[in-house]
Order: C-alpha cells, then structure tokens, then sequence
C-alpha cells in the first residue's frame, strides 16, 4: 500500500496543479483552458516536484528553512529539465521566463524558485500528509483499482498526446521544406494558399487544436528564433569578459583577464560574503545573532572564497556551455571542494566546523545533494551574471594603487591564515592538558584563549568529540 498511496499523492497533487494553472492563466489572460501537455486534467510537474520533496526532506519535517531552501533550488532544478524535455519534444518552450529578470535558461526565475520553495513546504508539511490520511480511509482493493485505473489512462493519454505532437512537426516539417524550394517571384495566390494549408495543419483534429491552445509557440517558431536570437545578444555582452583581447601591454587595465590579481581579490570578496551568508542562516535557522567566521581576524570564510576561485578557474574557459551543464558542473565541484576542505581540516587540524550527516545524500557528512544543488546554482549565477559584473569593477582600479592594495592585502591574509591555523592548533593542544612550551604559545594562550576561540568558531569540534556526539547523540554540529 506504500506505492499505491504515494501514486494516490502523484495524482492528487497533480490535479491541484491543473487547477492553479487554469486559474493562473485564467487571471493572467480573462480565458480558461488547459495549459497542460495531457487531455485529462492532470499537470504531473506539479505532482512529480511534489513527492520528490517530500521524499527527500520529509525526515527534515521540523526545519522549515531547510525545507524552503532545498525545495527551491531542486524544484527549480526539476523545472529547467523539464523544460529542457518539453522543448525538445516540442520545439518550443512548454513555458518561457526570458522576459523576466534573474532568469536562468528562460526556464525558471528567482521570484518562481522562491514560490516553488513555499510550494515544497506545503507540500512536505501540508499536502501530502493530508492526502496520506484521506487514501487511508479508502478501502485498500478499491484505492489499487482507481488509482492504477487513472494512472493506465494519465499513460495512454500521454501517448497520444506524443504522437500528435511528433505527427504534427512532420507535417509542418514537411511543408516548410517544400515552401523552400519556391522562387523569389512567387504569386500572392500562391502565398495565400500556403497559409492556409499551414493553418489546416493545426485544426484537423482535437488533439491538435487543443496542443496549439495549451502551447501557442507551436504555430510560431519564427518568433521563438528571435527570442533565441536576442538572448543570445544579451549572452554576447557578457562574454566580453571572458574574450576581451589588448594589443598593447599598456591599454590593459588592472587585473586584466584571469590573473592572480584577479582570483586572489576575488577571493577576498568571496570570503566576505560568506560571513555575511553564514551570518544570515544563522540568524534565520537558530533565531539569534551569531557573527560566523572562518579566520581570526576579520570577517572572512576562506571556504567560500576558496568556492568563488574554483568555480571561476574552472568555468572562465566554459561559459558558452548550456546553463544545465553548467549547473551540474558548478554542483559537482562545489561538493568536492567542500568535501576536500571538511578532509583537510579535519586530517591536518583535527577538527570539523560543518557536518551533515543529519542531511539526505550526505557523503561522509562532508558534503550532500542540497548544497552540491546550492552550489551548483551559486556557479550558474556567479558564471553569467556575478563574476562579469565584479571583473568590470575590479578592472576599474586604477594599476598603481592597486597593486599597493593587492600587496597589502596579501600580507595580511598570509598573516591571517598562519595565525589562525596557529590558534586552532594550539587550542586543540590546551583541550589535551599541553602546557604552552615557548613564548609564542602564551602569547596564542593569551591572546586566543577557549573563550575567544569558542565566540569566534561556536560550531567547531575536536573530530573525535564529533565521533562521540554522533555516537551518542546522532546529531552533530551544523554549518560552517
């Protein structure tokens, strides 16, 4: 009865969404129809992100935000695949963003994501344990022959639904062909006869035209390739960044191109704004104020800025790659770089600040599937719109102050890091009863004591007090 409930939940929840796209439409256009790709009044993206949330998170019931977060940035995901498919059957696009800011392949957008964040909530909290306790209720024989029953003709109706659809581009495909081959000086009678035979195409049959009025764009590709086109225009702009070309040694500006210059003060921003994310989280998960930070002195985290680096090395050479791959590339290299930094740490400095073993498709507690999706989206949005933005301002600069800056800086974050990694050291070995052996150590044990190393790095642990904690408790620290 398991399957059987969560098919009851799928078909349920895939109703619903049928209804709120009628009704968005509705509102958004004075007009009511089906929106869907199927005949029957099913939309199965809704009732597909649906249970794929509530799969994943519903072990995480009592973490809104978590909840919130990680459905918005995997439904978002689910959304760009799934228009991906439904262009590529379609030859258009099932929905289209383009016009919207802060969009990402036209195929979902940030006020959406932060929509299908709530809608995951719901879903988790909500939805579906209410639909659970309502199939309960219906006799167990009876709930497997309706709702397989449903789920043969949701099948067979998405069937015909293809077939029309692939019959249908043949044709059109066929006549477009031949127009092809017609001479400049063609008649207007000529003209006059082949639009009307392109629009007979669309209206010969049920399935067809109630196909063209859930999607539109099938009667005009013209129009889809100009959009493409000035998309494209706008993705142009961009790659100047990455394409930007002197003759002259003397016209480049500061940190030209991908330098060192660049990457280190990169770098530094990255590790900025990871204190301020980190502080953020904090505030909203824990309810209190709690400056996180990854150094001694300042407010930086070395992961994220390490993060910012990588990402950039990695994907410079990259941009023209689809936003899908370069997604999944950004996704599978931020969980990596995690993972390396939690290894490291713990291997060189004896110590865990983040640990998700309490998280899904976690790997180790290292790393796992919602902040390999988050970083995936961070690199997405830092490739096409960040990194661009921050290269031109970076590049502003005037050389000679600049390169004064840049030198500083780098001295101070040597000195940084090496007393940091001092401080740590040291308060591992004051954990394990070492009395300070030179004056630099009292200088650590004064200057660093447990008290000060606690207020700076609250969710740090010792690895075997982590070990202990998960054997006795099975809830170990959280974010870095």
């Amino acid at each position: 009865m398991y399957w059987i409930n969560l098919l009851w939940c799928f078909l349920i929840v895939s109703f619903l969404g049928w209804l709120f796209s009628c009704f968005y439409h509705f509102i958004g256009e004075g007009k009511f129809y089906s929106k869907g790709f199927l005949t029957l009044p099913f939309c199965s993206t809704y009732g597909a992100g649906a249970l794929i949330c509530y799969l994943i998170f519903q072990p995480l019931t009592d973490n809104i935000f978590i909840i919130f977060i990680g459905s918005a940035l995997l439904l978002s995901f689910f959304m760009v695949i799934s228009g991906l498919i439904g262009e590529k059957i379609l030859s258009c696009k099932p929905w289209d963003y383009s016009s919207m800011r802060f969009n990402i392949g036209s195929f979902i957008t940030l006020p959406y994501a932060l929509l299908l964040g709530v809608g995951g909530v719901c879903s988790v909290r909500v939805i579906i344990p209410a639909i659970l306790l309502f199939v309960g209720m219906i006799p167990e024989f009876l709930s497997i022959i309706i709702s397989l029953s449903i789920a043969v003709l949701i099948l067979i109706d998405f069937a015909l639904s293809l077939v029309t659809v692939f019959r249908l581009k043949k044709r059109v495909n066929t006549l477009i062909n031949n127009t092809k081959l017609l001479s400049d000086n063609i008649k207007e009678e000529e003209l006059v006869e082949l639009e009307e035979n392109y629009n007979k195409i669309f209206a010969d049959s049920i399935l067809r035209k109630r196909l063209v009025t859930a999607f539109p764009e099938l009667k005009h590709t013209a129009y889809i390739k100009q959009l493409k086109a000035k998309l494209n225009k706008l993705k142009e702009e961009n790659k100047k960044q990455f394409t930007a070309v002197y003759e002259n040694k003397e016209d480049k500006p500061f940190a030209s191109g991908l330098c060192f210059s660049k990457l280190f003060i990169l770098f530094v921003i990255g590790s900025f704004v990871g204190t301020c994310i980190e502080t953020v989280y904090a505030l909203v998960t824990e309810g209190h104020f709690e400056f996180r930070v990854g150094v001694v002195y300042g407010p930086f985290i070395p992961v994220y800025g390490g993060g910012a680096v990588l990402l950039t090395i990695v994907l410079y050479k990259m941009y023209k790659l689809s936003d899908t791959l370069v997604f999944i590339i950004g996704g599978l290299l931020g969980a990596f770089f995690e993972y390396i930094c939690s290894w490291g740490q713990e291997t060189f400095l004896g110590t865990v600040s983040w640990d998700y073993s309490d998280y899904p498709l976690n790997i180790g507690g290292r790393t796992c599937l919602l902040f390999a999706c988050f970083w995936g989206f961070l690199g997405l949005i830092w490739i096409r719109y960040l990194y661009p933005m921050a290269s031109r301002l970076i590049e502003k600069i005037p050389k000679k102050q600049g390169s004064v800056i840049l030198l500083v800086v780098f001295i101070l974050a040597i000195y940084d890091g090496f007393m940091t990694v001092a401080a740590i050291y040291r308060w591992n070995q004051r954990i394990e009863k070492v009395p300070a052996s030179n004056v630099f150590e009292e200088y650590l044990d004064e200057r660093f004591d447990d008290q000060r190393m606690k207020l700076l790095f609250p969710h740090m642990r010792d690895s075997e007090s982590l070990e202990e904690l998960e054997t006795n408790s099975g809830n170990a620290g959280n974010a870095k």
